[in-house]
């Protein structure tokens, strides 16, 4: 089993910056890779970045490449999503997920665990 929890939303306005984390307990964190999702009212949620299990490899959805990045501090089972330039659009509730697969993956289907989400609003 493995427990996530999220941390760091808040209300911002457009042009701000955001940190979220997400700590891990539970399994070994360096095994699994980490992902962070989103889902803004009265859509599905989405894919926003995931990294690998050694940080060495991540991935991104388009319309957060250049403003958002997603780091690890495996000493601190901890995964972060910097959030920088928010615009109104990314206003959701945001989740970090964990998958045991053997790459990383954008789809929420490869992700074994989930978080309870934390709330990111940004006023334009």
């Amino acid at each position: 089993q493995v427990q996530l929890v999220e941390s760091g939303g808040g209300s911002v306005q457009a042009g701000g910056s955001l940190r979220l984390s997400c700590a891990a307990s539970g399994r070994t964190f360096s095994n699994y890779h980490m992902g962070w999702f989103r889902q803004a009212p009265g859509k599905e949620r989405e894919f926003v970045a995931a990294i690998s299990w050694s940080g060495e490899s991540t991935s991104y959805t388009d319309s957060v490449k250049g403003r958002f990045t997603i780091s690890r501090d495996n000493a601190k089972n901890t995964v972060y999503l910097q959030m920088n330039s928010l615009k109104a659009e990314d206003t959701a509730v945001y989740y970090c997920a964990a998958s045991f697969r053997t790459i990383i993956y954008r789809v929420q289907g490869a992700y074994d665990y989930w978080g309870q989400g934390t709330q990111v609003t940004v006023s334009s």
